[in-house]
């Protein structure tokens, strides 16, 4: 499976933003998908995170939890992270991940088997 992440960019504070995950491969082994993300500095933390086949979202970040909405086509083999009032402290390299466990730790890195490469969100005041 591989993944490729896109969307980022420069904004303002209270911006909206949406990222784009596209996987390809052997998709049908996935189970979920998430959004993880790493600022300057800083440890990788969770986002979010959703079941890849019925899109049954799990739970968000307390700190975007409101803000952010994730959400997946699976006919595009997609996944969405669509990010609203953004605030500085956004600003991250923003990672997709995939994974064919069935395992509990959805918001646990080491249950991610596949990564893509990060996509780039500055937020500016």
């Amino acid at each position: 499976v591989q993944l490729q992440a896109s969307g980022g960019g420069l904004v303002q504070a209270g911006d909206s933003l949406r990222l784009s995950c596209a996987a390809s491969g052997r998709t049908f082994n996935i189970y979920r998908m998430a959004w993880f993300r790493q600022a300057p500095g800083k440890e990788r933390e969770f986002v979010t995170a959703i079941t890849w086949s019925d899109g049954i979202v799990y739970s968000y970040a307390t700190y975007v939890k409101g803000r952010f909405t994730i959400s997946r086509d699976n006919a595009s083999n997609t996944m969405y992270l669509q990010m609203n009032s953004l605030k500085l402290e956004d600003t991250a390299v923003h990672y997709c991940a995939g994974t064919t466990s069935y395992g509990p730790g959805y918001d646990q890195r080491a249950l991610y088997n596949y990564w893509g490469q990060g996509t780039l969100v500055t937020v500016s005041s």
